[in-house]
């Protein structure tokens, strides 16, 4: 399911926004006095490019889409009630009154980037794909993915031969996680990251000899020591020690969770 689905109502329109971390305004029809065209509790949402249900039509839906498209544009989270007078304000013929509340939610800026189709991965990816934030899921093994992958509204996937040329278009502030099947690719993608500066967060599944030798061939490679101290391995919370994929994967979301807020 996506936006782009016009037969999409109300609700799942604005789960799916949220889920994309598009912003939205949801319309509802709070109270009605006299002749309208729809009753309390009608609802629409509204978008940058479409709508989803509506309240009735007419000049008071025009007026209504006009006003969500400003509070869309002013990109700030806030709700707002606002009251029409059909007739002698609207020049409608039902001629009662409408109040209306506009709640805008903005877009989400939270991006993360998982590097690795394994068995955390596939765990992982369910989780994060309930959040508020948009997924890229990158891997060279294009049969890593699985074959519903399009469930998930908000995760991308990225098939490459060459995963660690991906970091470079990520935007900045993006969070990393870094488990793939070889461990040169993990220092490959890593130290790509490091090298941008601009990561919000930077995990990285590894053994406690696999980290020591990262953290050597950094510092051959003249990575700042101070980038590599932000970097999380081993990566995930502390307090969650099981190792089988859905823990490490619960883990994982949870550092997650905590870093972007």
């Amino acid at each position: 399911m996506n936006v782009s689905d016009c037969q999409l109502n109300w609700n799942q329109a604005s789960s799916t926004l949220a889920l994309e971390g598009k912003a939205y305004v949801l319309v509802t029809i709070l109270g009605v006095t006299g002749s309208t065209p729809r009753n309390s509790g009608t609802k629409m949402v509204v978008s940058q490019e479409e709508t989803f249900d509506t309240i009735g039509g007419g000049h008071l839906e025009y007026k209504v889409i006009k006003k969500a498209k400003e509070l869309l544009r002013d990109d700030k989270d806030c709700q707002l009630i606002e009251h029409f007078q059909l007739g002698s304000q609207l020049g409608q013929c039902c001629g009662g009154n409408v109040s209306v509340l506009f709640e805008c939610f903005t877009a989400s800026s939270v991006h993360i980037a998982v590097f690795g189709a394994g068995h955390v991965g596939q765990a992982l990816i369910p989780m994060l794909a309930g959040l508020s934030c948009r997924v890229s899921w990158v891997d060279n093994r294009e049969t890593q993915f699985p074959s519903n992958i399009e469930q998930y509204a908000n995760v991308t996937t990225l098939f490459t031969d060459d995963p660690a040329s991906e970091v470079a278009a990520m935007p900045d502030n993006t969070l990393y996680v870094v488990m793939t099947h070889n461990h040169q690719l993990d220092f490959d993608i890593t130290h790509a990251v490091l090298k941008r500066e601009d990561f919000h967060y930077l995990g990285l599944i590894a053994s406690d000899t696999k980290w020591r030798r990262f953290q050597q061939r950094y510092q051959h490679r003249e990575v700042k020591p101070s980038l590599v101290k932000r970097m999380n391995c081993p990566i995930g919370l502390k307090q969650v020690v099981g190792k089988r994929p859905i823990e490490v994967a619960v883990s994982i979301a949870g550092e997650l969770i905590e870093s972007y807020q």
